[in-house]
């Protein structure tokens, strides 16, 4: 069962394992007895068969999503047991514990925040990819830890990619037109995490014009906006860090809504819904506006 689970981290799929930890009187399955889930549903082993076992595999599939481990007590008189004919008379105790592989952080734009923030995350344990349209700045010898450092027009390669579910995403591009132009590829896909940076008046701006070409308030409503945790960080390093951490919370299933710097954020600046007009009011940023 292990080497399977180390083939499921080596593929980049996620799987929990459910192992029994406790077993007395009649059980199927002793003490040991491991069952390997796959987020699909797919398993491998068994911890005894029956209703039971569904609901862990059930339970199991809920740790991958969430990432949190849990501890569940079955005993097997209940009566979900006695309807599949399993009427053993004992309990047992099972540890489901989620099993991820190291998450991709993709990083838009190259600037100094995400310079920062790529350093500091490949050290948590994040896998680093960038994207950037300048070479000058998205390049290997700024970002040594990077797996793979793109240099293309972001809405572009953007529209293009095939980015996993269980990816993380970072916009920190130099300006609101890239902002835009990566939230409106980005915005609609099941990612693990999506954040742009920004204040509070540039991400209603963009949010409103993104509705205002039809893009669903629901998955405006799943973006981290503003990223970060409020920790008061001034300089391109302290927001990175306000970044990783809210970046961590998510990675182990934490709330972090109370400190986060989207608190209380709505998906509209404006009460009545914007026109068309907003997208071609996102000003282009000027050449000497600094990289992040």
């Amino acid at each position: 069962m292990l080497p399977a689970a180390a083939a499921a981290l080596a593929r980049g799929e996620p799987a929990a394992l459910v192992t029994i930890v406790r077993a007395s009187g009649s059980t199927p399955q002793r003490t040991g007895a491991k069952m390997l889930v796959y987020a699909d549903g797919r398993t491998l082993g068994t911890i005894g068969g029956g209703c039971y076992e569904n609901d862990a595999l059930g339970r199991a599939r809920e740790a991958i999503r969430s990432g949190t481990p849990a501890l569940v007590r079955y005993d097997l008189n209940d009566d979900f047991v006695e309807e599949s004919g399993l009427i053993c008379g004992g309990q047992m105790e099972v540890y489901i514990d989620p099993i991820a592989p190291a998450p991709r952080l993709y990083i838009i734009g190259a600037g100094h925040v995400g310079c920062h923030l790529a350093r500091a995350a490949a050290d948590a344990g994040f896998r680093i990819h960038v994207v950037d349209d300048r070479e000058k700045f998205a390049n290997t010898e700024r970002f040594p830890a990077a797996e793979a450092v793109v240099v293309d027009d972001i809405a572009a390669w953007l529209h293009q990619a095939e980015l996993p579910p269980s990816a993380y995403v970072v916009v920190v591009t130099r300006g609101h037109t890239h902002d835009f132009d990566a939230l409106r590829a980005l915005a609609a896909r099941e990612l693990r995490y999506l954040g742009l940076i920004g204040s509070r008046a540039k991400v209603a701006r963009v949010f409103d014009a993104l509705a205002a070409e039809g893009m669903p308030v629901e998955c405006l409503d799943r973006v981290h906006a503003p990223i970060g945790l409020d920790i008061g960080a001034v300089t391109p390093a302290e927001i990175a860090i306000s970044i990783l951490a809210e970046l961590i919370a998510v990675r182990h299933g934490r709330d972090v809504s109370a400190i986060a710097m989207s608190s209380g954020r709505r998906v509209r600046s404006l009460a009545k819904a914007a026109t068309h007009d907003a997208v071609s009011a996102l000003p282009a940023p000027p050449p000497s506006t600094p990289a992040r």
